[in-house]
């Protein structure tokens, strides 16, 4: 009965936000509408010359301990061919980013210090299992706003100047950890609206937030679709995805198209704040729109799992044995363990991305 409610709920809350939609882009259109008016490799015709990331594991490229699962065989396997921090079998979404900006990818934060160097082409303040607020997925770790507080120090220390910022670009992922947490720790399906529009809330304050500092353009992601990532649909051995979870994620990218329409309104530079569609993007591979690379049937079942529940890819038991499986070919998997898609995947994705934002 309350899983009614809630669909009820929220068909509700689509028509009531309906007005307030009718002079912007849904969610679905927002890339293509976002990013047309740029050359390659920029952004509005705007070439960043660093890129400052803020997030999750969608972002994070070695900010967590070493004891992390990220930093365990097999991940890195298909790139460097060994763990190196990322939550994938290789690279992530920042990295062919700064790929396409023509950029090297921004040094960790955790290891700004001994690579000092790297530091020129921007920072890496991503956790991986992080969210807007705290999680129980990365306790104790930096939530969004704690990451921003460290770039702000930064600034204080001189870390980058003014005239550089006016020159770079800010990637803010934000894959769902929050939600997550809400669920573990008892949070009902009716409230969940409600805490949705709570968290899309402090993103704009965040977003905001990194702008006033001086970031010239700041992208945002959409939540990807949640219901089809393995984690949901190993319940039905990867065959269908959750719908009902998809409501929710298409909630939070519609309360988000509102939030960064209404911040790009009030901004000096109306086309400061930028949506990233990851749920156009997923969707359009996992429906077999993206024909430019076709990934292995189901398309829903990941590389690497857990083999028992409580398990998941990288674990080792008290024995020191395998607790995962691991494909043949991670090259021809769209995802790579419970929630993160592979190298390949994210090539992909951000192929369909790019492929939005450089039409005309």
């Amino acid at each position: 009965m309350e899983k009614q409610n809630l669909l009820c709920f929220l068909r509700s809350c689509c028509f009531f936000l309906l007005p307030l939609l009718s002079d912007i882009q849904g969610v679905h259109g927002s890339s293509s509408e976002q990013y047309h008016r740029h050359g390659g490799g920029g952004v509005y015709g705007f070439h960043p010359k660093k890129l400052f990331a803020f997030g999750d594991s969608y972002a994070d490229t070695g900010n967590l301990p070493k004891l992390a699962i990220d930093w365990q065989v097999p991940y890195g396997i298909t790139f460097p061919g060994k763990p190196y921090g990322h939550f994938s079998d290789g690279r992530v979404l920042t990295e062919f980013l700064a790929k396409y900006l023509g950029l090297k990818s921004p040094v960790p934060y955790a290891m700004r210090e001994n690579k000092p160097k790297l530091a020129r082409y921007g920072m890496n303040f991503a956790y991986g299992g992080t969210g807007v607020f705290n999680t129980t997925v990365a306790p104790g770790e930096p939530n969004m706003t704690a990451q921003i507080d460290f770039f702000q120090n930064l600034l204080k220390e001189s870390a980058y100047r003014k005239s550089e910022l006016e020159y770079s670009l800010s990637l803010v992922t934000v894959s769902g950890n929050d939600y997550t947490t809400y669920t573990a720790e008892g949070g009902s399906d009716l409230g969940f609206p409600s805490y949705i529009t709570r968290v899309v809330n402090q993103i704009a304050v965040n977003l905001k937030r990194i702008h006033d500092m001086g970031v010239r353009k700041v992208a945002v992601t959409a939540i990807e679709p949640v219901g089809c990532l393995p984690e949901s649909t190993v319940a039905n051995s990867f065959q269908q995805c959750n719908e009902t979870a998809n409501t929710l994620a298409k909630l939070h990218n519609t309360l988000l198209q509102v939030a960064v329409a209404k911040l790009n309104s009030e901004s000096k530079d109306p086309g400061a704040f930028i949506i990233l569609d990851l749920y156009d993007a997923f969707a359009s591979v996992l429906n077999n729109k993206e024909t430019t690379v076709k990934f292995e049937s189901p398309i829903l079942k990941p590389c690497c799992f857990g083999t028992t529940s409580g398990y998941r890819c990288g674990s080792l038991n008290a024995k020191g044995e395998k607790m995962y499986t691991l494909c043949d070919n991670p090259k021809a998997t769209f995802f790579w363990d419970n929630v993160h898609p592979t190298q390949a995947g994210w090539r992909v994705v951000f192929f369909y991305l790019k492929s939005k934002f450089e039409k005309s």
